[in-house]
């Protein structure tokens, strides 16, 4: 028995001994990883590296952003600031917010930093594109650009990409079943990317099979760069390659047609912008130009559009304002048709009665757009490269490391508004209201980023988001489907958790001097 004693306590001895002997490794571990990032600071600056912490041997706090999502990065910045380090997806990181801080980096382009993109992104997307070129050619693939976005081009989207919105909301209204908002929304969004930007000729179902490929070339835009068999980058890899086979087709269909004909998309306009510069583009180029193009309309559109939803859903007044705004306008319905009396049919035949000049005076509608993108932008940053060693808020950003400005946080701390930043405000944005535009102060407010990588087609963005506006209250009224609003996730777009799940009923008419109905 007393044999049988001391060989218990001698194997709690090997035990603790071996416990104690792994935690001393582990504290000795993550005490190396530490200080070999203390010493990678660049000596020739006296200025210290950010606080924060970066976290455990090789994994960093990657877990820990993957578990706590966007609490992740407003917990570290109340400890540390608004520019803290941390380490992520295998990469040292300086998170930054605040206006003056990320206007640095925003119009440090090409000069302090760098864009920077995963390795998979580049395959799939390709090398002829805005997001893969630098310098010259960034700046000459960018003008081409503008012209796609020019607000001559504007002029021509707007009444197709009305008519394509109010086709939607109609639909949405028949049959009494709940819509999954999120869905349907990325579904919209190709379409009227496919079909008003491209000039694609599709049938429903050719464009919903190519909309199922496209979201797998998305879904894996972010994989590993590994193409090997049954991985991320080879199930994107041929996604894009039968994206590039139709688009190859429809482009040299555009090639061949008269080149003195007025350029009716973005992709005609395109191919005729950079012939009057002087630069014929290959096929190869143009594939994945359009590609591009898909893909900068897609998510972030119908995220944006799911919370334009989910926000008139949450503030009923904001519905009656615009709805107001409207009858005063003389826009109160959408045509001389009732959605009620049309059944099933969802186009009326009527002609769209909004330009882009009569967007532009709906301000409440403008101001609950720029409401929504300022409370739920669906993308919550960007990431760059620095290219050297710079200062930023009293400390060193070393070259090689990542930089990720956030536009959520940047939106939530600014203090340049009226009412509280928590609070659904459309008319923080009223002309009264606004406070001087000069820099650093525009930098406030970023959905679309700024400076060199600035988005393009921001103004057609928001075009979009206030005709789905203007259609979604003179047509219909919504309610929640479900017994409370989902979650939203915020990475790697703001997007519902379990979907949005909405109930839309027709609305009668709403004709000048009826009044707002809801």
């Amino acid at each position: 028995m007393f044999s049988w004693g001391l060989s218990c306590l001698s194997g709690l001895g090997a035990t603790g001994t071996a416990l104690l002997c792994t935690v001393l490794l582990l504290v000795l571990a993550q005490h190396l990883w530490t200080l070999r990032w203390t010493l990678s600071r660049d000596r020739a600056s006296a200025l210290p590296l950010p606080k924060g912490s970066m976290g455990w041997p090789f994994f960093g706090e990657t877990l820990h952003w993957l578990v706590q999502g966007s609490h992740f990065h407003s917990s570290r910045r109340e400890r540390y600031g608004t520019v803290f380090k941390t380490h992520l997806l295998g990469r040292p990181v300086i998170r930054v917010s605040g206006a003056e801080n990320v206007r640095t980096i925003l119009l440090g382009e090409h000069r302090l930093v760098r864009s920077q993109w995963p390795q998979s992104a580049h395959i799939l997307l390709g090398s002829h594109t805005l997001l893969s070129a630098v310098g010259e050619p960034h700046r000459r693939r960018r003008k081409v650009l503008a012209r796609v976005f020019s607000r001559a081009a504007l002029e021509q989207y707007v009444p197709r990409l009305q008519g394509a919105l109010r086709r939607e909301v109609r639909s949405w209204c028949v049959g009494r079943r709940p819509v999954a908002v999120f869905a349907a929304a990325k579904a919209l969004t190709f379409r009227m990317a496919a079909r008003i930007l491209l000039g694609l000729r599709l049938d429903e179902a050719r464009c919903a099979e190519l909309a199922r490929t496209f979201e797998q070339l998305v879904e894996n835009l972010f994989s590993l760069p590994l193409d090997v068999p049954f991985s991320g980058l080879r199930k994107g890899i041929r996604a894009r390659d039968q994206l590039h086979q139709h688009l190859g087709e429809a482009i040299a269909q555009k090639l061949h047609e008269d080149q003195a004909a007025e350029p009716g998309d973005a992709l005609h306009l395109i191919i005729h912008s950079a012939r009057e510069l002087g630069q014929e583009l290959s096929v190869q180029e143009l594939k994945e130009s359009a590609v591009e193009l898909l893909f900068a309309a897609f998510l972030t559109t119908a995220s944006a559009s799911t919370s334009l939803v989910l926000l008139l859903l949450q503030h009923p007044e904001a519905v009656a304002k615009i709805q107001q705004e409207l009858a005063e306008q003389g826009l109160g319905s959408a045509c001389g048709c009732t959605p009620g009396a049309l059944g099933s049919r969802l186009d009326c035949g009527c002609e769209p009665d909004l330009s882009l000049a009569a967007l532009g005076g709906l301000r409440y509608v403008d101001g609950v757009v720029k409401e929504v993108l300022r409370l739920l932008p669906p993308v919550s940053g960007g990431y760059r490269t620095a290219l050297r060693t710079f200062e930023l808020d009293g400390y060193q950003v070393p070259k090689g490391w990542s930089v990720m400005y956030s536009i959520r946080d940047t939106h939530e701390t600014a203090a340049v508004y009226r009412s509280p930043p928590e609070g659904f405000d459309p008319e923080r944005f009223a002309a009264e209201r606004e406070d001087a535009r000069g820099a650093p102060g525009r930098f406030h407010y970023i959905p679309f980023g700024g400076g060199a990588r600035g988005c393009l087609g921001q103004e057609l963005a928001r075009a979009v988001l206030q005709l789905l506006a203007v259609e979604l209250v003179r047509t219909a009224r919504w309610e929640l489907a479900t017994p409370a609003f989902p979650g939203m996730q915020t990475v790697p777009i703001v997007h519902p958790v379990d979907e949005l799940r909405v109930l839309f009923y027709p609305l009668p008419s709403l004709r000048p001097g009826n009044g707002p109905h809801l």
